[in-house]
């Protein structure tokens, strides 16, 4: 039976990655669970580790000591200030992880590396994509374009890879549906909250995004597909060396999602949220040229491919800083015995790009289909199961 490594082990993707293959102990033998932050709740099938991914690689290496696995999944990521210190800071640390690994000689016994992404692999933080955004679209490198750190880091895999006797698989996930507290880019949670908060104000439900993002498409995933996933996708023969859409399988609108959560939480949506302007919002310019115009000649846009806009109905980052919205969250969490720490740890302004975008965001699955993936998840049962589970944990309300 295999063992596994998991980095970046209690991040919203890492801690699904470690669930799942800690659900078949006759598959995996050994799960390590590595880690900054303390350990999870995780089966008696997972040794947790600590290591610290952005120092010294001697450290690591002593870190790693002893542990050994054919299979290795590398979820972490530390958000920075600027595209350059991700591309200068995520990048490090998967080089020097891999240094370490051959340090301690753990590296010629693994078979497969597989490093999880996202979506900005298309430049989706940039403005408008080409959509559907598929796995040979080319990679948005040059001058006039900012360094993503996800092509450093395929980059780094693929030159180790060269150099050694294991393959590589990449995932590509987007809007990412999970359970992980105060983690980055945890956007369900905050939505929660915002929902749960407005509630206890006892107002109505706004969208706080953008209207014309509210009838365009979204693709999503759910962390435990990801992670059922890339479990697959380690043992596939035919899987390596090879990158990876990984969403849902459906294609949402909040116009269907956003109903369905204010009946869920027995809130009103104005009839008319869209009719008045909004003081409460803002706007935000993204690149000038979206990735989109890389392909204007070709599909014959040129001169139709506009800078895209992050637009709020409400600038969710001002709105949780308010008096009465932190006073409705302390009188909430009191009453209903909540994690008091939840409000002020959540990624208010991820929500709000998220919502706040003026473009479609349509992702293929077909290679994954190529290459016998079948796994499917409905959005709003991700979505709602999510909401069940930080019910539990007592981050979010009774809405039942």
């Amino acid at each position: 039976m295999p063992s596994a490594i998991v980095t970046g082990a209690t991040g919203i993707l890492g801690r699904e990655i470690v669930f799942e293959l800690a659900k078949n102990p006759s598959q995996w033998s050994t799960i390590h669970a590595l880690s900054r932050s303390k350990k999870a709740d995780y089966p008696a099938n997972v040794k947790h580790g600590r290591i610290d991914l952005t120092g010294d690689v001697n450290k690591m290496a002593k870190d790693l000591e002893g542990m050994e696995a054919e299979y290795v999944f590398f979820a972490a990521y530390l958000q920075q200030d600027t595209e350059q210190e991700n591309w200068d800071v995520n990048g490090d640390m998967l080089h020097n992880f891999l240094d370490a690994l051959k340090l301690t000689g753990a590296d010629r016994k693994v078979q497969r590396i597989l490093l999880v992404t996202g979506v900005k692999q298309y430049g989706v933080h940039l403005g408008v994509p080409k959509n559907p955004m598929e796995e040979t679209d080319p990679w948005l490198r040059g001058p006039e374009w900012p360094p993503n750190f996800y092509y450093r880091q395929q980059d780094i895999l693929k030159e180790y890879s060269e150099r050694s006797s294991w393959d590589w698989v990449v995932t590509y996930p987007n809007d990412v549906i999970g359970v992980a507290k105060g983690n980055f880019m945890n956007a369900t949670t905050t939505l929660g909250l915002y929902v749960a908060v407005t509630k206890e104000m006892g107002q109505e439900l706004y969208f706080p995004g953008s209207d014309k993002f509210y009838t365009m498409f979204d693709c999503f995933t759910d962390t435990r597909l990801h992670a059922q996933f890339c479990a697959w996708a380690a043992l596939e023969p035919g899987a390596g060396n090879q990158a990876f859409n990984v969403v849902n399988g459906d294609v949402e609108s909040w116009q269907n999602l956003w109903p369905k959560v204010a009946r869920r939480f027995g809130v009103k949506i104005p009839e008319d949220q869209f009719a008045k302007p909004s003081t409460e919002g803002g706007r935000a310019k993204m690149q000038d040229q979206p990735p989109l115009s890389a392909w204007a000649k070709e599909m014959g846009l040129v001169g139709q491919t506009a800078q895209s806009m992050v637009e709020h109905r409400i600038d969710l980052v001002r709105w949780s800083q308010r008096e009465d919205v932190k006073k409705a969250w302390e009188r909430l969490a009191e009453r209903e015995g909540l994690d008091q720490e939840a409000f002020g740890k959540e990624t208010w302004w991820f929500l709000g790009f998220v919502l706040g975008r003026d473009f479609n965001i349509v992702v293929s699955m077909s290679k994954a289909r190529e290459f016998g993936w079948t796994g499917y998840m409905d959005t709003w049962q991700s979505l709602s199961e999510t909401l069940d589970e930080l019910e539990k944990l007592k981050v979010l309300p009774k809405s039942k």
